[in-house]
């Protein structure tokens, strides 16, 4: 069985010894690297990509939610919160985070965080992943448009950057996100997620597809007012009639 590859990020060198010690005698765990401040974790996870991180709330530069919110990973650790502040306790347990060790922890606490930990990766952490998220965004402030989608499959949590979206396109209660040569489902409404794009790079095209308007190389003129959109990767969009002069603004607009 391949050791689970696990990255410690606090502030304090004590802290991150104590957990060093601690997980020292276990032959299930190999420590990839260590994180003094929030952009060095950042860095150390999307380098070694672990399965399991232990993190502090509080550090310099990016504080542990900003950490998760900066990853650029195809793949998320399962993620045990550290901290000696209680108020980010309570909150944890309420929605339901895998854990969270409160310093100064003792041997018996740190080890049953341990267990759950190795349960929960070797079962996969979607499920985890998603409610840390869902936290995340409840506890910060929600940016103006969204970013990036997160997008479960095949038991993996993975991230679409809105940017990359080519267009996106209906399919019955969900909407599938076309970016390059690949496609990612996620359950929302087509109104839900128009809702949440930025309006000066995204535009409804048709009631089933909206299209980022950076990505349409040409329009062409169809029947009744209608046009075809010709992505940079050559796929074609329809282009329903009423919505054919808020696209033509949209794209006069860029020249």
């Amino acid at each position: 069985m391949k050791p689970i590859r696990t990255v410690v990020a606090d502030d304090e060198p004590l802290a991150r010894e104590r957990i060093r010690d601690l997980l020292g005698h276990d032959p299930e765990i190999e420590i990839v690297a260590e994180a003094s401040d929030g952009n060095r974790a950042v860095k150390a996870i999307e380098r070694t990509e672990p399965d399991l991180l232990f993190l502090d709330v509080r550090m310099p530069g990016l504080d542990g939610f900003g950490v998760l919110e900066a990853l650029r990973v195809p793949r998320l650790p399962v993620v045990v919160f550290v901290t000696a502040h209680d108020r980010f306790a309570v909150k944890a347990f309420e929605i339901h985070a895998l854990d969270y060790l409160l310093k100064p922890f003792h041997r018996a606490r740190f080890e049953e965080t341990v267990r759950r930990a190795k349960a929960a990766v070797r079962r996969g952490a979607a499920d985890h992943l998603s409610r840390v998220f869902g936290w995340l965004e409840d506890a910060r402030p929600a940016p103006r448009h969204v970013r990036r989608f997160l997008v479960k499959a095949s038991g993996r949590v993975v991230f679409v950057l809105a940017d990359e979206i080519d267009w996106i396109e209906a399919a019955g209660n969900y909407v599938r996100l076309h970016a390059g040569p690949a496609s990612h489902l996620v359950r929302e409404t087509m109104a839900k997620v128009e809702a949440r794009l930025d309006p000066e790079r995204f535009v409804r095209v048709h009631r089933s597809a909206i299209v980022n308007v950076e990505s349409i190389r040409e329009l062409q003129p169809m029947f009744r007012g209608e046009y075809t959109a010709i992505l940079r990767n050559g796929r074609r969009v329809a282009v329903s009639r009423g919505y054919r002069l808020p696209l033509e603004a949209k794209l006069t607009g860029l020249r």
